[in-house]
């Protein structure tokens, strides 16, 4: 567990009880935990910035409108968020019939040091990357995306994604593992 997290899922549970009844400060404390993390979850999914904002919208409707059944968020209120946002994306996602982009921050692949040869390279590299990912299955990417964009552990992505712990690392591991193969080259065997 992340340093910090019990006294956090302590004061979750104080505010969404307030929530529960439609306290305005309430809900304006829980937007204001959840919007930019969502934002940028779904963000990562879909690609699209625009799309992005109408689905963290329609996520927070959804709160909204089930907030008051505990015994959807009881548990963990923050996979039960995570697992809105993941449906909404696959929801899109058959709408669209389309495989979902990982947009990957050209950031994250540079150093603050460098000249302009590094960062052409940087981006080359994290375009690479992205074709990579794209061709990695709908639920390893949705795997990755948890990980190491937001961050949760095995356990959080297994209650999102409905699947066990055990079987969420195995998907880590076969993506990582078929990352590996596709950017280093190398055939199946």
């Amino acid at each position: 567990m992340r340093k910090g997290r019990s006294s956090h899922v302590t004061d979750d549970t104080s505010l969404l009880r307030r929530a529960q009844s439609y306290d305005a400060a309430a809900l304006a404390e829980l937007y204001d935990r959840y919007a930019l993390r969502m934002y940028a979850y779904i963000y990562r999914r879909v690609g699209d910035a625009a799309l992005a904002e109408d689905l963290t919208s329609e996520l927070f409707l959804r709160v909204l409108r089930a907030i008051r059944n505990e015994r959807a968020w009881r548990d963990s209120f923050t996979a039960w968020i995570y697992r809105i946002a993941h449906n909404l994306v696959v929801d899109q996602h058959r709408r669209r019939l389309t495989t979902p982009d990982l947009p990957l921050d050209e950031e994250l692949l540079s150093s603050d040091e460098e000249g302009p040869d590094r960062a052409v390279e940087s981006a080359a590299d994290c375009e690479h990357l992205r074709r990579a990912i794209a061709r990695l299955t709908p639920e390893q990417q949705e795997v990755l995306a948890l990980r190491f964009g937001e961050g949760l552990t095995a356990r959080e992505i297994a209650e999102i994604v409905r699947k066990t712990t055990g079987a969420v690392e195995a998907l880590q591991h076969r993506a990582l593992a078929s990352l590996r193969r596709i950017l280093t080259g190398e055939t199946d065997r």
